[in-house]
């Protein structure tokens, strides 16, 4: 009653003494709760440690939740040394009460190969029993299982009802995984409109990957008029959260001044930004910028950087405008071998250019 301030003033101070005189008679209940406390800091110090003491006591005379929590405390190392096979001990006793969170958790160690050998089958299982509960993490997690074949055979179409019962409880992830299933066509009708609503229930909730996709959505025109300023909106939503595709694709907003006014100093900063988290497209687009000056001072060295690291990376267009500038030799000492060399990666990569650039440098024109 002090805990909860039912029919008292709220007291955890005067609740943990309750508590306490319950647990060392060997209440199972009242061990747990002062575990909590402990855990929590409420009406004590915080001590992770009493926490776990407590939580073994009500663990050992089979209470699921004191069984679940000293496994959350197993797995993060707090008052106790970290260690996954005695979580697993934990969670497994949990999870065979019927506890829906032990259950996830058994699954999640089970397919990370935590605490127990690595097995798709017994992730599936566990995820099951929690799915068929109403977990919506351990629906989207059943879900992810069928679309990768692990653990069970492949199956978009049992993904999809997964996705959808976690969607329908609000798992932005599951919101977004079900868009991606009706934008590909995968366990249901390619539906581009349903594609749309999906991935705008989790942009709505902040998930930086649909409001990507949510981006590219409206500068396409799926399933929704095409719309540059929403594309931009969405697409700044996702790059203000670091996400790197977003942060190109604003880049090339601003630099075609789509959605927005044309500014090359935006453009340079939203490539940057990607490019630095090793984004290639970015790369090879910012290395444009500095060797035609826009939006930044014309530096070549600092061109041939950014090539090179796109190069390094495989795409065709950076080997090609690398090999261009160590044909004139801008921002390098001029290299016709590693020129001819570089254009050849670019066309055996599928760049035309570099095809053409090949020849005539083989040529000699």
């Amino acid at each position: 009653m002090y805990g909860s301030g039912q029919g008292v003033r709220q007291d955890y101070a005067e609740a943990v003494q309750w508590f306490l005189k319950a647990a060392e008679q060997g209440h199972a209940k009242a061990q747990y709760n002062l575990g909590v406390m402990y855990g929590s800091g409420q009406g004590v110090c915080q001590d992770y440690a009493e926490a776990v003491q407590w939580f073994l006591k009500a663990a050992e005379q089979g209470f699921v939740n004191a069984q679940y929590n000293l496994g959350c405390m197993y797995v993060n190392g707090r008052g106790v040394r970290q260690d996954y096979t005695q979580a697993v001990q934990w969670y497994r006793n949990a999870a065979e009460q019927g506890f829906v969170n032990a259950q996830y958790n058994l699954g999640l160690a089970y397919a990370d190969g935590r605490g127990v050998r690595q097995d798709y089958a017994q992730a599936v299982q566990w995820y099951r029993n929690a799915a068929e509960q109403g977990l919506a993490q351990a629906q989207y997690s059943l879900g992810v299982m069928y679309v990768d074949g692990l653990g069970v055979r492949q199956d978009y179409t049992q993904a999809v009802q997964w996705y959808r019962n976690a969607a329908e409880q609000g798992l932005a992830q599951a919101q977004y995984s079900l868009g991606v299933m009706y934008v590909d066509g995968l366990g249901v009708r390619q539906d581009y409109t349903q594609a749309v609503q999906w991935y705008r229930n989790a942009a709505e909730q902040g998930l930086a990957q649909a409001q990507y996709s949510l981006g590219v959505m409206y500068e396409n025109g799926q399933g929704v008029r095409q719309d540059y300023a929403q594309a931009v909106q969405w697409y700044r939503n996702a790059a203000e959260q670091g996400h790197a595709e977003a942060q190109v694709n604003l880049g090339g907003m601003y630099a075609n001044g789509q959605g927005v006014r044309q500014d090359d100093a935006q453009a340079v900063q939203w490539y940057r930004n990607a490019a630095e988290q090793g984004h290639a497209e970015a790369q090879n687009n910012l290395g444009v910028m500095y060797a035609n000056g826009q939006g930044v001072r014309q530096d070549y060295a600092q061109a041939v950087q950014w090539y090179r690291k796109a190069a390094e990376q495989g795409v065709a267009e950076a080997q090609n405008n690398l090999g261009g500038m160590y044909a004139e030799g801008r921002g390098v000492r001029q290299d016709l071998a590693l020129a001819q060399e570089l254009f050849g990666k670019a066309c055996q990569n599928g760049y035309p250019k570099g095809c053409d650039n090949y020849r005539r440098l083989k040529l000699g024109y």
